[in-house]
C-alpha cells in the first residue's frame, strides 16, 4: 500500500506490532515499486483524516471510513514517550504504551480489544543499531538483526515465527545511491536505484521469477517529484504531486485502468495536517 493513502485503520498499532511479527512478507512486498492503491482504487469511496494537537503537544486524530469513525487519543507519559487510545467504529478500544529503556530505546506494549497483548523490545547492538524483537499475542516472535556493512548501508536478517529468514543485503553504489538484495523463501529480488539527470532517484525491481517493474521519478518546476511505474505485465501507474497554497502537497494517482485517487491536504493553524482521500474506480467496460 502506498504510504500516501494510509490512514489511522481500526487496531492499525496492533497491526504494525503484529506486522513485525510476520515482516518476513512484509518487507518482500513494500520492496516493489508497485502500483499504488490498486485494491482501493477498484473499490472506490471516500475518506478523511482530521488531526490535531493537544496541550501536551501530541496528536491526535480522528479517521473516518466508509461511515466508520475511528478515533485516536495520543498522551505524553511522564517519561516523554507517547502512548495512545485507539477507539475502533465498534467501539472496540486499543492502548498502546511505549516505555524508554536504559539505552534509550522505546519498546511498546499494545493491549487489543479482546486482551491479546504484541510486545516489541528494542535493544540497541555495540554498532549503536536498534535491534527488536516481537511477540505476538499468541506467543509467536519475529526479530529482526541489523548490522552496518563494510561501505555504511545497514543489512538486516529478519527471522519470523516459524523460523523463516529474510536477508537484506544493502550496498551503496558508485553514484551513492543504495541498491539491495532481498533474499527469502520465495526467491532473490535485486532493486537497482540510480540518481537520474535532475537528482531524482529511478529504480528497477527484479523478481525472484525474473518479473520486472520500473520505477521512474522526475522533478517539477516545484521541485517535487513524480512518478511512474510500469508493472511486470506492463500496465502504468502515475503519480502527479502538487503544493497547494497552505504549502502542503497534494496528488492524484492515476492507475493502470484509468482509477484515479485523489490526496487533498490542509493544514490547520497548530500545524498539523488533515487528508482527505476521494478514489474513482474505473469505469464500467
Amino acid at each position: 500500500m502506498n504510504p500516501i493513502l494510509k490512514g489511522i485503520s481500526d487496531f492499525r498499532l496492533i497491526t504494525l506490532a503484529i506486522a513485525g511479527a510476520l515482516a518476513i512478507m512484509a518487507y518482500e512486498t513494500e520492496a516493489r515499486p508497485s502500483a499504488p492503491q490498486a485494491k482501493s482504487q477498484r473499490t472506490g469511496g471516500t475518506s478523511s483524516v482530521q488531526r490535531s494537537r493537544g496541550a501536551d503537544g501530541a496528536v491526535d486524530a480522528t479517521r473516518t471510513r466508509r461511515g466508520g469513525v475511528t478515533t485516536v487519543d495520543r498522551f505524553r507519559d511522564g517519561s516523554g514517550t507517547t502512548d495512545a487510545r485507539i477507539t475502533g467504529p465498534r467501539g472496540g478500544v486499543t492502548s498502546v504504551d511505549r516505555a524508554r529503556g536504559a539505552d534509550g530505546v522505546v519498546d511498546r506494549t499494545v493491549a487489543g480489544p479482546k486482551g491479546g497483548i504484541t510486545t516489541t523490545d528494542r535493544t540497541r547492538g555495540s554498532d549503536g543499531l536498534v535491534d527488536k524483537s516481537v511477540t505476538g499475542p499468541k506467543g509467536q516472535t519475529a526479530v529482526v538483526d541489523r548490522n552496518r556493512g563494510a561501505d555504511g548501508p545497514v543489512d538486516e536478517t529478519m527471522t519470523g515465527p516459524q523460523g523463516q529468514s529474510t536477508v537484506f543485503d544493502r550496498s551503496r553504489g558508485a553514484d551513492g545511491v543504495i541498491d539491495s538484495t532481498i533474499t527469502g523463501a520465495r526467491g532473490t529480488t535485486v532493486i537497482d536505484r540510480r540518481r537520474g539527470a535532475d537528482g531524482a532517484i529511478d529504480a528497477t525491481r527484479t523478481g525472484p521469477h525474473g518479473g520486472v517493474s520500473t520505477l521512474d521519478r522526475s522533478r517539477g518546476a516545484d521541485g517535487l517529484t513524480d512518478k511512474m511505474i510500469t508493472g511486470p505485465q506492463g500496465g502504468v501507474t502515475t503519480v502527479d504531486r502538487m503544493r497547494g497554497a497552505d504549502g502542503v502537497v497534494d496528488s492524484v494517482t492515476v492507475g493502470p485502468k484509468d482509477a484515479v485517487t485523489t490526496v487533498d491536504r490542509s493544514r490547520n493553524p497548530d500545524g498539523t495536517v488533515n487528508r482527505t482521500v476521494t478514489t474513482t474506480p474505473p469505469a464500467a467496460k
